[in-house]
């Protein structure tokens, strides 16, 4: 194992991991993205109350009910609309991390910029003005992505530069940071409408800036959502954690995005009374879903009854933890990191419970999530609110079984070598402690 750790390829992937996670723009990106969360959970709040009120459930209130279209309101400002939210924290956090003076006007620019190319507006026969927020949603935050990215590093590269209108000392600096902000904005706007332009007229209307990019990386980004691409992708975060590098941080840079892009398309289509669809993004949530990363609680609630003081003392800890998901003090307490005893389980029992999640998913069983949902709550918790399904939430302790019966083994052999060796320190403590006492009586005879 230490050989393993210490190989040139290890090592660099540690750098890797490391250097991800204090990159800028990805910081830029997950806090951002976490920014969110209480747009999204009040949207989520009143997607829930429609769904239960609505002709799915309870039947108070019909699809053609004006409440029904007041309860959607909320949700197509929020969650419909998350990749406007997306670039507009995004980009105040970028440029906060890039020490530019106004971040506030850096978003504003960025959020020009992006409503220029992704939200055109057209005017038909009848003169009536319309906005086009097919790109406003989930399926616009990877454009977004890129419009923050280009945006900021212009601002950034005029302030360094000092190319911008200078005002007097004397003008307040509000108004200073307004003028300074001319320059880059045009800028800005001249290269992405430009690109726009050519795009749209090489591909003859068929592109726009915005769908072009998504059908240049719908390739990628459809080989890494996969079903096995997941595997792997969950696999390698699994293995990074055994050895100390956070491999949660690293895939869930990548997938978060695509996960919440999934779940919008998924709310769009239960807002129209379409079946939902089953993206192989969703077979993430069996890495963590019974006690986190590496599905722990069966191994916490075995602890329970262990031979071994250290690993009850730990499990002890880690039961309330666990059942909301949060694993730290057993990831760190038994510890699974740098143990091979216990890092095969860890990546063995995600892998089964990882097949068995998709037979659930294929057999129409599991219900795909549609309304986002993204806090530590309670085993089965999280799943239930994003689907409204009970089958999702018993689906989550049926976990436990599958998982617990991969643990066990590796959990007793790890419990009786502690144990041994917390023994065998044991009788050496009494022994020493013997002589002590005989040395004790023999200086005072």
């Amino acid at each position: 194992m230490d050989k393993l750790f210490n190989s040139k390829f290890m090592q660099t992937l540690q750098k890797w991991g490391q250097d991800l996670g204090k990159n800028k723009f990805v910081s830029s990106l997950q806090s951002g993205m976490m920014a969110l969360m209480g747009v999204l959970m009040v949207g989520a709040i009143f997607q829930i109350i429609q769904s239960v009120l609505g002709p799915s459930m309870l039947k108070a209130i019909s699809a053609t009910s004006p409440w029904y279209a007041y309860l959607n309101i909320p949700y197509q400002f929020t969650m419909n609309s998350i990749a406007l939210w997306v670039v507009a924290l995004m980009s105040f956090q970028y440029a906060r991390k890039l020490d530019l003076t106004s971040p506030l006007i850096s978003m504003l620019d960025a959020l020009v910029v992006f409503m220029a190319v992704c939200a055109p507006i057209s005017t038909d026969k009848a003169g009536v003005i319309s906005l086009n927020s097919t790109y406003l949603s989930a399926q616009g935050m990877f454009i977004g992505f890129l419009v923050v990215f280009v945006v900021i590093q212009i601002e950034h590269f005029c302030y360094t530069k000092n190319i911008r209108i200078k005002m007097p000392d004397v003008v307040p600096q509000f108004l200073q940071d307004g003028f300074a902000a001319i320059i880059p904005l045009l800028i800005e706007l001249v290269v992405f409408l430009a690109v726009h332009i050519i795009v749209v007229s090489v591909t003859a209307g068929k592109y726009t800036l915005a769908s072009g990019f998504m059908a240049l990386i719908s390739t990628p980004l459809n080989a890494l959502v996969s079903t096995p691409g997941m595997f792997v992708l969950v696999f390698i975060a699994l293995l990074l954690w055994t050895f100390g590098i956070h491999g949660s941080l690293i895939v869930g840079s990548i997938l978060m995005p695509i996960t919440i892009q999934a779940i919008g398309v998924n709310a769009a289509l239960h807002a129209s009374g379409k079946a939902l669809q089953f993206n192989a993004v969703f077979l993430m949530n069996a890495m963590s879903v019974v006690g986190g990363t590496g599905n722990t609680f069966p191994l916490v609630l075995m602890g329970l009854k262990a031979k071994s003081k250290q690993i009850k003392a730990v499990s002890k800890v880690s039961l309330i933890p666990g059942w909301f998901n949060i694993n730290e003090p057993v990831t760190f307490g038994m510890p699974i990191m740098y143990n091979p005893i216990l890092a095969i389980p860890y990546i063995l029992n995600v892998m089964v419970v990882m097949i068995l999640t998709l037979i659930g998913y294929k057999i129409g069983l599991l219900v795909p999530a549609w309304i986002p949902v993204i806090a530590n709550l309670p085993i089965g918790f999280m799943d239930f609110l994003q689907t409204l399904s009970w089958k999702n939430i018993v689906w989550d302790y049926l976990m436990i079984i599958p998982s617990a019966l991969i643990w066990f083994p590796f959990f007793k052999v790890y419990d009786k070598q502690l144990y041994a060796q917390e023994q065998q320190k044991a009788k050496e403590e009494q022994e020493e402690s013997d002589e002590e006492t005989a040395d004790s009586s023999t200086t005072m005879a």
